[in-house]
């Protein structure tokens, strides 16, 4: 087999989206598992969609991903330019061969002509397809009106009999009946390709072996075909992905507000953990697993792995995916993620950010959650007193009460206030005053943080807090349970 060469493809109108990345880091896998190339080309034919600054932020994402490419527009190679834009003079004489040999033919229809055929198949209930009206102008008129400035549009000529078909690594034979097929426009009128006919000219230029992407091209890809045989070009190998959907009946989009790869990042969830569940999204590796570092992903690919069924994106199983890659991230990287998301609800607090962390390691699923989680140190929520009582700590109104009035002077007269002391003192009393662990810990634990669940207990809670902080809060607690608040 010749060397590999793969490539992805994407057009800059926006943030990578989640079925994109899964695209691009299939076609990454290929390549480095075969030791073949993995090349970026930006396919920005399509100006009027186009984003300011989405080339920059494909750059990014392809970065942050950890999918570094052979060859594209940032790196350079053998095959560039890499942007479609930039190759815009190369399209035109390839088309032009075309019209040498009959296999496409310029259109002079103007866009009120076309729109009045289109209303009218729409009246009679059809489906629009070019009626190839400009196909039967003499070809010597024809080249008089192009040659004049006359505005036009090269078509490619699908004939009207037979099947076009192609082989697809994965769905295998597909055909579709010629009389199906619409003339579509190869070459615009401002001379810019459409990307049916850019996509053929850059992957036999670029020598691509291997075309990856999703299914929607499927109906196109027979079209594609059609351009190969007529310039006599061995054509790729193809490996068309089902799509990545919301639900049964949705595509996963960004036009819904569902997620693109950096919103995702940009919530807090951990790049590896991204791209390990985007790659068991229509593949499943041989061997019975789920977490999988980029370069282990590079090992277990197969083609044979893919699935032809659409991929289900689970939110649910994301926070899960993430939640794991948190519990195994090494304590000082967690404390460096997390330190930002701390100081949107802690700044200014004096909290010990270290000791947080250190509760918080466990209990964090994405790290934009982690705010709300610890907003309490900030600020005491309003509760219910019924939080007092707790069936299991035998806690009621009336205990809570007892336990606080107790705690308040203990804590106070307290010369160290970290957490041993604290431990020692709140136990020691409660075994004095003849009151179970849980009847004195879980009342001031709720004085202090208002909440039912909380990172650590009523000692590592207090330490946050500080001495102050954690009397003002007590004497919070005395005052509603004594109906005087």
């Amino acid at each position: 087999m010749s060397e590999i060469r793969t490539r992805f493809a994407p057009s800059p109108t926006g943030y990578l989206h989640l079925g994109g990345l899964r695209t691009a880091l299939y076609t990454y896998l290929f390549a480095r598992k075969n030791k073949g190339t993995f090349i970026l080309r930006i396919e920005d034919t399509d100006q009027e969609r186009e984003v300011p600054g989405a080339v920059e932020l494909i750059y990014q994402s392809m970065r942050e991903a950890g999918l570094t490419y052979d060859e594209g527009p940032d790196v350079g190679g053998d095959y560039g330019p890499y942007i479609q834009t930039q190759r815009r003079d190369l399209y035109l004489p390839w088309a032009m061969k075309l019209l040498e040999t009959g296999a496409a033919y310029p259109c002079f229809c103007t866009r009120e002509e076309l729109q009045e055929r289109r209303d009218a198949a729409t009246a009679r209930g059809e489906q629009f397809k070019y009626d190839k009206h400009c196909l039967h102008i003499p070809r010597d008129e024809a080249k008089r009106r192009m040659e004049s400035g006359e505005p036009f549009v090269i078509r490619q000529n699908i004939p009207q009999t037979g099947t076009a078909s192609f082989e697809d690594a994965l769905f295998g034979h597909v055909e579709a009946p010629c009389d199906t097929l619409d003339d579509n426009v190869l070459i615009k009128a401002d001379g810019l390709p459409t990307y049916n006919f850019a996509n053929v000219v850059d992957d036999h230029l670029m020598g691509i072996t291997h075309v990856m992407r999703g299914t929607e091209y499927l109906s196109s890809t027979p079209k594609y075909n059609l351009l190969y045989e007529a310039f006599g070009w061995q054509p790729p190998t193809y490996v068309h992905l089902p799509v990545v959907m919301k639900d049964a009946t949705r595509k996963l989009s960004k036009r819904y507000g569902d997620p693109s790869f950096e919103d995702l990042l940009a919530q807090g969830y951990v790049k590896e953990a991204i791209i390990n569940f985007i790659a068991l999204l229509g593949w499943c590796p041989k061997e019975e697993r789920e977490f999988f570092t980029l370069p282990e992903l590079v090992d277990a690919f197969e083609l044979e792995g893919l699935s032809k069924s659409p991929a289900i994106f689970n939110m649910e199983k994301l926070v899960w995916f993430n939640s794991e890659y948190i519990k195994r991230m090494p304590f000082e990287e967690y404390l460096r993620r997390a330190t930002p998301w701390f100081e949107q609800a802690l700044a200014g607090r004096g909290v010990d950010y270290r000791r947080l962390a250190e509760l918080m390691h466990s209990r964090t699923e994405v790290f934009n959650r982690v705010p709300e989680m610890v907003r309490f140190l900030a600020e005491l929520p309003p509760y219910e007193l019924e939080l007092y009582t707790h069936k299991k700590m035998k806690t009621d109104p009336e205990t809570s009460l007892r336990a606080l009035l107790l705690a308040r002077p203990a804590l106070a007269g307290l010369a160290d206030f970290s957490e041993e002391p604290l431990k020692v003192c709140l136990m020691g009393l409660a075994e004095e005053q003849g009151l179970k662990t849980g009847q004195m810990m879980w009342p001031v634990r709720v004085a202090i943080s208002g909440l039912a669940n909380t990172p650590g207990g009523a000692t590592e809670i207090a330490y946050l807090l500080g001495r102050d902080e954690t009397l003002r809060r007590i004497d919070i607690g005395i005052a509603r349970l004594q109906g005087q608040a």
